[in-house]
């Protein structure tokens, strides 16, 4: 039976994540979410993603040490960047830009797992450097350079907001890279593993993984519930919005989710996290609002939150620019689409699916006059 969108079909085996909807778990290599995001960092969950294993103290440093290094971009990308249209949106800077690094990668011609797995650490240090460059860009700032002595998040919003952040926004950060560094196979990861089955190079693996992310379907859900946030303006008018919203059955951004049946384990964190940043900035009416709109809306449609509801107000009280949300999205999960890129490597077979034919048959050429 043909399902659409190809709903609960397995399409492979895969070691790198679970997600089980039933009971709400999102599990990395063996790991739950709940004790990585509590305990761990960001990079020690990207050398788990890339080798089924948490690192030694060794390893660990060693892929922190390469990561700082290998932030800076090529000069002739920045150089091109800066000729891109200031209005250009950030996903499509951010798509291109990757596809000419891509030239300049040392291991560009080998397609050994040691020079993959090279590519995939050197994609993950200069995403984040791509997307603060664009914002330094557009906003005719001058560009920060990278930072060796910082950690990946704390870099991050070191170059976009051009000083060194505090130690909750770091911190926030880096668990919502965590919490979003890998999904099993949705959209943008099934395009990365249908490209890398092509034996294609893992840059256009990457690019195919960000030009799907860039769908609305997929990518930018959060975008869209900072907008509702600010349509609705404050605590006062959210159960008027919502009234007027059940009334003509308007979709409420941020709620419900093809695979959990029950909360989204993300949304947990990104919840406290909120609230937390709310309080140290003294800006708690996003957090109420979201609160206030998440009761309602399970009370009314019996809908949880999902990753993107609460990720919103979070990266928002970050000082992240509304249309930088989703490549905050492409900087954490270029972890997972890499991993799976790794794993599709390392037992390839072409994805070539089928489909049920239901258009018409023995249908006659006529010549052109005749039609």
């Amino acid at each position: 039976m043909v399902k659409a969108g190809l709903e609960d079909v397995v399409a492979t085996d895969s070691s790198i994540c679970n997600v089980d909807g039933k009971e709400g778990r999102l599990i990395y290599q063996g790991y739950d979410i709940h004790d990585l995001a509590t305990h761990s960092n960001f990079e020690e969950v990207v050398y788990l993603l890339w080798n089924g294993r948490l690192p030694t103290k060794t390893e660990y440093e060693t892929l922190s040490k390469q990561l700082r290094q290998n932030r800076a971009l090529p000069d002739d990308v920045v150089k091109t960047m800066q000729t891109f249209p200031k209005n250009s949106e950030p996903m499509e800077v951010l798509r291109t830009a990757v596809s000419m690094l891509s030239m300049y990668d040392p291991d560009h011609s080998s397609d050994t797992r040691e020079a993959n797995i090279a590519k995939a650490m050197r994609l993950t240090a200069k995403i984040p450097t791509i997307i603060a460059y664009w914002d330094n860009i557009r906003t005719n700032k001058k560009l920060m350079p990278p930072s060796e002595d910082l950690n990946l998040a704390a870099n991050f919003l070191y170059m976009l907001k051009q000083q060194k952040p505090d130690e909750l926004s770091t911190k926030s950060l880096d668990i919502a890279l965590i919490l979003h560094a890998d999904h099993e196979l949705n959209a943008s990861t099934f395009a990365a593993r249908v490209a890398a089955g092509t034996m294609t190079d893992m840059y256009s693996a990457i690019v195919a993984a960000i030009g799907t992310l860039k769908g609305p379907l997929h990518g930018g859900a959060n975008q869209e519930v900072m907008k509702m946030l600010q349509e609705v303006g404050s605590l006062n008018n959210v159960d008027a919005y919502l009234k007027k919203a059940f009334e003509e059955h308007k979709k409420i951004m941020g709620f419900g989710h093809r695979v959990y049946k029950t909360e989204d384990p993300r949304a947990w964190h990104l919840r406290q996290m909120s609230e937390q940043l709310g309080k140290q900035f003294n800006d708690l009416k996003w957090f109420e609002m979201s609160r206030v709109i998440e009761e309602a809306v399970f009370r009314e449609k019996h809908l949880y939150a999902n990753v993107d509801f609460y990720s919103a107000s979070v990266y928002f009280l970050l000082g992240i620019p509304m249309d930088m949300f989703t490549p905050i999205f492409a900087m954490s999960r270029v972890s997972g689409w890499t991993a799976h890129v790794l794993e599709q490597l390392s037992n390839n077979r072409l994805i070539r699916p089928r489909a049920d034919y239901i258009g018409p048959n023995n249908l006659k050429y006529a010549p052109i006059q005749q039609r």
